[in-house]
Order: structure tokens, then sequence, then C-alpha cells
């Protein structure tokens, strides 16, 4: 009870009391006396209302000039969007247009050879028997920011990254694979699977999860082989551990489209090298 009823007979600190007493008896204590500092006081308020006053006013009016240059900012993203989306067409139809071309000047010149010299590069459409796997991101992944996986090691975004789609495809083609497509992107000896931020892309045409890849094979042994290799057991780690989503199946019919135009600007035939064997195999 004595240090409650202290506390409430000093509520004010010490220290605070006596400067309160030294300011009375200085007679600096509470509002300004004099006329020249009431005067002083006044004109501060006024200039602090001033300040205030002409700072909201220019934000009013500056308010729309930000909207419409924001407005104006968000037309020029959307029509050099769909500009880039217009280019994008006409490239692709001028790659189907090549891509045909070379196909009839395969049948012209090639003779009997030209469809298989056709499967082999990858320019004609592939139907039959083969395995159908399917990789999707984990279900908690989340976007990196910087490229997936920057470290040497795995990082914990769920994602799956060029390099795991790489050894997928390497080894569905050490297991027998005569011809491989992801996501309708048909892959040759020229094909490149690339990064982009976190976008994974296939011959620069950036792909969207989930990632579907149809390889043309004997179905049964070609999704056993992949399994049973170290890529196959590589992307098993990548579910097991990573929650990277994967599933297999072997398939009575599998279609792929043909790939773009190929386009060799340094190899040359070797002269006399028409006659050699002829594995069968395409070397993507």
């Amino acid at each position: 009870m004595s240090l409650l009823t202290n506390v409430m007979d000093h509520a004010l600190d010490d220290g605070y009391a006596e400067a309160a007493e030294r300011k009375a008896a200085a007679g600096t204590r509470g509002l300004p006396r004099t006329l020249r500092a009431k005067l002083g006081l006044a004109a501060g308020l006024v200039l602090a209302a001033v300040v205030v006053t002409v700072g909201a006013a220019q934000a009013r009016i500056s308010a729309p000039t930000l909207a419409k240059e924001r407005e104006e900012l968000i037309n020029r993203i959307e029509h050099g969007t769909s500009d880039a989306d217009a280019v994008q067409k006409r490239v692709d139809a001028l790659r189907d247009d090549v891509g045909a071309m070379q196909r009839e000047a395969l049948k012209k010149h090639g003779g009997d050879r030209a469809e298989l010299l056709a499967l082999l590069a990858g320019s004609t459409q592939v139907t039959g028997p083969g395995v159908k796997l399917v990789v999707d991101d984990a279900k908690s992944a989340k976007s990196s920011g910087g490229g997936p996986r920057e470290s040497t090691g795995f990082s914990d975004t769920g994602r799956l990254r060029d390099r795991d789609l790489q050894r997928v495809v390497n080894g569905l083609w050490a297991s027998g694979a005569e011809a491989v497509a992801v996501n309708e992107q048909r892959l040759t000896s020229l094909s490149a699977i690339r990064a982009a931020g976190d976008a994974i892309l296939v011959d620069n045409k950036p792909l969207v999860p989930p990632y579907t890849v149809l390889a043309v094979g004997d179905g049964r042994k070609l999704a056993t082989a992949f399994q049973d290799s170290a890529d196959g057991q590589y992307l098993d780690v990548l579910r097991k551990n990573y929650g990277i989503r994967t599933k297999i199946s072997a398939e009575n019919e599998v279609r792929l489209p043909p790939a773009p135009s190929l386009i060799v600007r340094t190899a040359q035939p070797k002269a006399g090298a028409a006659g050699g064997a002829d594995t069968g195999k395409g070397t993507s």
C-alpha cells in the first residue's frame, strides 16, 4: 500500500518536476506571453498550414496526370504485346513454309531414301508405339525469381529446371527412343533445352508445365529401360525428395509433329560418304 501511495503522490518524475520549476522561475512556462512571441507562433502555424495546403493541392493536381501516364503506359505495353504476338505468328508461318519446302526438296532429290531422311531429320510427322511421360512441378512450387535452382544443388522451390528435362530426354534417347517431342516441340540434332528465368525453352520456345514428353519406340521396353536407367532413377529422386510429379505409361500409338525447319549453314556432306552404314537411328 505504501508503494501505491508513493506512486500516486509522486506521479511526475522528480527530474521532470525540477525542470518544470526551473521553467516557471525563468518565466518560460506555458504559452508565450509577449506579443512578439505570440506573433511568431502564429506565423509558424500559418506557414505550416500553407505548406500542407500547397502539398495537398499539388498532389490533387498531379493525380490525373499520373493516372493518364499510367494508362498510356499500359496501352503501349498491350500494343507491344499484340505486335510481338503477330510477329511470332508470322515467324511460325514462315517456318512452316520453309519446312514444307524442305520436305518437298527431300522427296524430289532423295529418291527412295527421302522418307528415311525426313524421319531422321525430324522434318516429318511420326506415329507409332511409344511412351508418354508427364512431368510437372511440385504442388508447392514457388517461383525463385532468379532462375531455376541457381546453386549447384537442388533448391526447395519444387520447380523442374532445364537440366532436369535435359536428363529426361537424354535418358529416353539412351533407352531406345527413335523420336522425341516435348509439349508438341519435336527434338532434332539441333534442338536445345535451356532456361530463361523460371521458364524452360525448347528451341527458344517457352513451355509451361506440365511437360508432356512423347517418345516413339517399343512402349513397354522403352518405359522399363528408362525407369531402370540412371536418368530414370534421377527423376525418381526428384519425385521422392522434391515433390516433382511424374507419370509414365506405354502407349499403343503416339503422334509427334514435324520439327521446324532445320537450317545448316556450315556443315557439308563428305564426298563419297553417302554409301555409309545406316543405323536406322537419329543422332539427336
